[in-house]
């Protein structure tokens, strides 16, 4: 059985294949409850140790990802580990970057690319996905890579 994140938890959003990955921001503490098993970190500099496994993508600030590609296998990664692992998806604030990721996962779990900034608005954070940048980003997002 999968130790998954409390469904209701802030920042816990379910995916359309059933599975949970929360998002949120490093700047605010840890939520409480249980620990992330496996975190994928979205920053221009990669993160402190945090006492579990972790991916970095270099991503500064209100920017894209410098490697799309890297992004894409953080991503696949995030979502194969969400079937068995607590995976959480964060930056720095938690909106810009975070959201722009959760709605490219829900892009590689089903959800139309030209849905899925909405998608991930609703579920997550009605102003994640912060650029225009982003959110054209968000709907090239391919579900297969190429």
């Amino acid at each position: 059985m999968a130790r998954a994140w409390d469904p209701d938890a802030p920042g816990v959003v379910t995916l359309p294949s059933g599975r949970l990955v929360r998002g949120r921001g490093l700047r605010r503490p840890v939520p409480e409850g249980p620990l992330p098993e496996f975190g994928t970190y979205l920053l221009g500099r990669a993160p402190a140790p945090l006492g579990w496994s972790t991916r970095w993508v270099r991503w500064p600030d209100f920017r894209l990802p410098a490697d799309p590609a890297d992004l894409r296998t953080a991503l696949e990664d995030a979502l194969a580990r969400a079937a068995t692992e607590r995976v959480e998806i964060a930056c720095a604030g938690g909106r810009g970057r975070t959201g722009t990721a959760l709605a490219c996962l829900a892009v590689l779990d089903g959800v139309p690319s030209t849905a899925a900034v909405a998608w991930v608005r609703q579920r997550y954070d009605a102003r994640a996905v912060e650029t225009p940048f982003q959110a054209r980003f968000v709907r090239r997002f391919s579900p297969r890579a190429g």
